[in-house]
């Protein structure tokens, strides 16, 4: 099982000016601790039970394009990103642009969108949700055209949202086949069905191990009726935890948390991205880079991508 990191806050000390050192810290430091991915949420406004509307939220590409330029071992991803903040084509360049310039080490990370109250307050448009599945699956749709051979597939894109008359993907994206695409959420009929059809990844929420066999199981059901191998597709799980080296304050001890995110595995869970509460302690990245990943390579099955 892979553990890895997702950033959601950036309330550190020192405020906005040392932003930017503690959050290169942070990601350096989940590197050097042999984290396969790093992710940041895709947010303009913090949310009820991450932290107040107030505090500091970043843009989630500009971040992770900072992010490629310190880190050398782990992939780096959008958690995810809400297809109409950008155009279809946008979002394959901005992908791309990721993928190159991290040296061919990038998720794309894609979903449906939820939050219609942020959309509201920056003033974006946001769509019908079924017109949001009709999108993605569009975006989905051109990126694996863009992503197909040296510069794509240049011929001409006619979808019902989206127009392209010459998508000339240059430069490539370096990862072969293309960035790994996750799509976040656990619907069952629509967004498991696009993660049949177009993605490498999927991603759901929680670590309730009956919820998370179901949705595997859903999603298995999805792969058999569109003739997909169910096992190309890499089964995560979204959580937060809070940890300490001896549980102190309801937090939980490194072997606790071995076993708490093994335990998923049992229903078919091989990637883990965890929020860990106080990140910028780097003492608690050390800890569990030490204690907490070397045990959690041997269980489940193996992922699908390296």
């Amino acid at each position: 099982m892979k553990l890895v990191w997702q950033i959601s806050s950036f309330s550190w000390s020192g405020g906005v000016a040392a932003l930017a050192d503690t959050f290169a810290s942070i990601v350096s430091a989940a590197d050097e601790a042999r984290s396969d991915s790093i992710w940041v949420m895709e947010h303009f406004i913090l949310f009820r039970g991450v932290g107040r509307p107030d505090e500091p939220m970043l843009e989630g590409f500009t971040t992770l394009g900072y992010a490629a330029a310190l880190v050398k071992r782990a992939r780096l991803g959008l958690m995810v990103g809400g297809i109409h903040y950008r155009q279809a084509g946008l979002w394959v360049k901005a992908g791309t642009t990721l993928d190159v310039l991290s040296g061919g080490r990038s998720y794309f990370g894609i979903g449906a969108a939820w939050n219609e109250d942020e959309s509201r307050a920056w003033g974006f448009p946001m769509p019908p949700l079924r017109t949001r599945f009709e999108m993605l699956e569009e975006t989905l749709a051109l990126a694996h055209q863009a992503w197909s051979g040296e510069q794509g597939k240049r011929e001409t894109f006619d979808g019902r949202h989206y127009q392209a008359t010459d998508p000339l993907n240059a430069p490539q994206a370096l990862s072969r086949p293309r960035p790994p695409i996750l799509i976040g959420g656990g619907g069952e009929r629509r967004t498991l069905k696009l993660v049949a059809r177009y993605a490498d990844a999927c991603n759901v929420f929680g670590t309730d191990i009956a919820q998370l066999r179901h949705k595997y199981e859903v999603l298995r059901g999805h792969c058999e009726s569109v003739g997909r191998d169910y096992a190309e597709i890499e089964k995560s799980f979204l959580t937060s935890v809070s940890i300490t080296p001896d549980g102190a304050g309801r937090s939980l001890t490194p072997a606790a948390m071995v076993d708490r995110l093994g335990r998923t595995a049992e229903a078919g869970a091989q990637h883990a991205i965890v929020g860990v509460s106080g990140v910028e302690d780097l003492s608690k990245i050390e800890l569990i880079g030490r204690t907490v990943i070397p045990q959690l390579r041997g269980i489940g099955e193996p992922s699908p991508i390296d």
